[in-house]
C-alpha cells in the first residue's frame, strides 16, 4: 500500500504494518490507521504515520530500550478492546519528543497494540510515577560530536 507523507514523500507500506486505533490518539480522535514505519536498520525507532493525514507523524520507541522497569495497567475493557488476555500479548510503544538536549518519551500516554490483530489504543495511565516528558536520552549535537572526535 502506498501513503502519503510530509517528511519523505509516497512511501510503500507493507499492510502487516497498518495499525489501527478505534479510538484515535489523544488530540487526533479522527485519524485511526497509522503506519508504522522503521527510521534506521537498527529498529530503535519509527515512525507512527498516519495513513490519511501525510503531515501527521510521531516518533516512537520500545520504551524499556531506556527505562527497563516501565510497565502499564491494562484495565479489562482495554484488553476486551484489543482482545489480549494480558500483557505479555502486547507491543507497547511510547511518542518521543525533543526537548532541549533530551530526547524524552511519553510515559504517561503509551500506545498498547495487539501485534496480531494490528489494533492500538493510546492508554492514559493513573500511575503518577511516569510522566509526558520522562528523559529518555542525552542528545549529542552535531557541533558536540564533531569536537569530541577531534579531541
Amino acid at each position: 500500500m502506498r501513503i502519503q507523507t510530509t517528511r519523505f514523500g509516497p512511501v510503500e507500506v507493507d499492510p502487516d504494518r497498518l495499525i489501527t486505533l478505534p479510538k484515535g490518539m489523544l488530540g487526533f480522535p479522527l485519524h485511526r490507521k497509522f503506519a508504522l514505519i522503521a527510521t534506521n536498520d537498527a529498529n530503535s525507532f519509527y515512525w507512527f504515520q498516519s495513513v490519511t493525514e501525510p503531515a501527521l507523524a510521531f516518533v516512537v520507541c520500545d520504551p524499556t530500550m531506556f527505562v527497563p522497569d516501565y510497565q502499564i495497567v491494562l484495565k479489562g475493557d482495554d484488553q476486551e478492546l484489543l482482545g489480549v488476555a494480558g500483557l505479555e500479548e502486547l507491543t507497547v510503544l511510547v511518542v518521543c519528543n525533543k526537548v532541549d538536549d533530551l530526547l524524552t518519551g511519553n510515559l504517561q500516554g503509551p500506545l498498547a497494540i495487539n501485534p496480531l490483530t494490528r489494533t492500538g489504543k493510546q492508554l492514559v495511565l493513573s500511575e503518577k510515577r511516569w510522566s509526558t516528558r520522562h528523559p529518555l536520552l542525552k542528545l549529542v549535537s552535531r557541533e558536540q560530536e564533531i569536537v569530541s572526535q577531534t579531541a
